[in-house]
């Protein structure tokens, strides 16, 4: 990725950007995890299964990468959206202050949505999120060599504190709620995270949104397609292979997001970028692009929904009429036709609100 690329008429819509941000957030709202038992019998649904969870600590499944995804995309969108408001006049300062109010409104929206009356967290996606987009914009005008080193910079700084910090029952980087995140979290909230995911994430995850702003970059270049293509697919393998390697000596945890973890995981969302690219772009599959594209269209408001009793909603208002419909059909079979036909109508509220030019943002 050279820090001289010229930019490409930022008018001109790259849709698998919207593809996969849509692919994305389709994920992270479906509930297909329950869909595949991974204690079946079955050796090819219990692999399914697995994949569709998160790994219990170390190691790592296809669904620890949805987090990742979701913050990389974010920085992908970020050169597009910026790039219009400065060539339009707006001033560094102003779209400062925009950015100031996003990560705000998207910490406090993360928090809320996750905690109770009696218990506080922050390691809601969207609380991560603040800060990592916040990071990323303050950079994202720097040459790519200094955005590199600085994400580097911030994995390699969560990497030694986690191995040397001092205090007594928190100094084991790869223990769980014996860390260095848990104690923080600690700190914050006054107790260790109950999934394990620490709110220190936030810190090491910003390069995956600094490495989504230098492919937002590089995808909105002069250069050829096929350059694009091989660019980015050749350094998100490079990035897969070097994090696997790390992490025979540093463990993959995805809850504390190990260096080994975030360069893996990092390689992973260039991989699917590149593919994306392929596929929507150069090799114009529009029908399944248009599918996902739907959903990333309202990103915030379908995940706020969703995450604020939406798909309970849903669920409990059709599970009186599959249970009717199909009681021949037994409890698991009816359990995945109810999370079929929740996200069914979860993807139609979307097309709904993308039909009457309906975008909520911040």
């Amino acid at each position: 990725m050279n820090s001289e690329i010229k930019p490409a008429n930022v008018g001109d819509r790259i849709l698998s950007v919207d593809f996969f941000r849509g692919f994305t957030m389709f994920l992270l709202i479906s509930g297909f995890g329950g869909l595949f038992n991974p204690a079946s019998q079955n050796s090819v649904v219990a692999f399914i299964g697995k994949q569709l969870d998160h790994a219990d600590w170390s190691g790592l499944n296809f669904w620890d990468l949805i987090q990742p995804f979701f913050m990389f995309i974010v920085g992908v969108s970020m050169p597009f959206s910026f790039s219009k408001r400065w060539d339009r006049g707006d001033s560094w300062n102003k779209t400062l202050g925009s950015a100031l109010r996003r990560s705000l409104l998207l910490l406090l929206l993360g928090w809320a949505i996750s905690s109770t009356d009696t218990y506080s967290t922050f390691t809601n996606v969207l609380a991560q999120l603040s800060f990592t987009y916040l990071i990323a914009f303050l950079i994202m005008r720097k040459k790519m060599g200094w955005q590199l080193l600085i994400s580097f910079m911030l994995i390699l700084f969560t990497d030694l504190i986690y191995r040397y910090w001092p205090v007594e029952g928190f100094n084991q980087p790869y223990t769980a709620d014996h860390n260095f995140g848990s104690w923080v979290d600690v700190m914050l909230t006054g107790h260790v995270s109950e999934d394990r995911w620490v709110a220190f994430n936030a810190i090491p995850t910003a390069a995956h949104t600094i490495w989504g702003v230098l492919a937002g970059k590089l995808l909105m270049s002069k250069w050829t397609p096929s350059g694009k293509t091989i660019t980015l697919l050749a350094t998100g393998i490079t990035a897969v292979i070097i994090g696997y390697i790390l992490g025979a000596y540093i463990p993959i945890i995805k809850r504390t997001c190990t260096s080994s973890f975030i360069i893996v995981s990092g390689g992973w969302a260039l991989v699917a970028l590149a593919i994306s690219y392929w596929l929507i772009d150069i090799k114009k599959y529009k029908k399944p692009g248009f599918f996902f594209a739907v959903v990333g269209t309202n990103p915030l408001f379908i995940y706020l929904f969703t995450h604020s009793g939406g798909r309970e909603m849903l669920s409990g208002f059709v599970r009186p009429f599959i249970y009717r419909l199909f009681s021949w059909s037994g409890p698991v079979a009816i359990q995945s036709i109810i999370i079929l036909l929740v996200s069914a109508l979860l993807w139609l509220i979307c097309y709904f609100l993308y039909k009457r030019k309906i975008f909520i943002r911040l």
